[in-house]
């Protein structure tokens, strides 16, 4: 192969990777409630007050944006904390919409839903693997670079 045609493998950093899998996230979490609006009855039901088993209340509507604005912020914050804090950060919240999705499959879950489900907890497992590997910075190096600073 040439190296004149080959193509450039950027590195991508962390933040970035755990951004793309927030918004990834987000895009399927939305798309999944979305579809779930087509199924027989569903609309029937928003319109005497009921989701699932729940009264539809200003209570209810306030829990459901929560539910979205944690994993909207965390593509800003996934970008924007610094290391230590972002590591855990994703780790945790990702480690709590696990079962949260899972919980979404309660009752009547169609095909779509299951599917969109298992995407989803592969795109927050992928969180939680990146997020613990973070890659770490090596003594030696830290050492040399306040040597460095020290000696200017």
């Amino acid at each position: 192969m040439s190296t004149q045609n080959a193509l450039e493998d950027i590195k991508v950093s962390v933040k970035l990777k755990l951004a793309t899998l927030w918004a990834s996230f987000m895009f399927l979490y939305i798309y999944v409630d979305y579809f779930a609006l087509y199924m027989p009855s569903k609309i029937d039901d928003i319109l005497k007050g009921k989701v699932f088993v729940f009264d539809i209340t200003q209570g209810f509507l306030a829990a459901a944006l929560v539910s979205v604005t944690i994993p909207a912020l965390m593509i800003f914050l996934s970008v924007a904390l610094p290391a230590k804090v972002n590591r855990w950060a994703n780790i945790i919240i990702a480690a709590v919409y696990i079962p949260y999705t899972l919980f979404n499959l309660a009752g009547e879950a169609w095909v779509h839903m299951v599917f969109g489900a298992v995407v989803e907890v592969i795109f927050l497992c992928l969180i939680i693997r990146y997020a613990w590997k973070w890659p770490r910075t090596q003594a030696s190096n830290r050492i040399d670079n306040f040597n460095e600073l020290s000696s200017e």
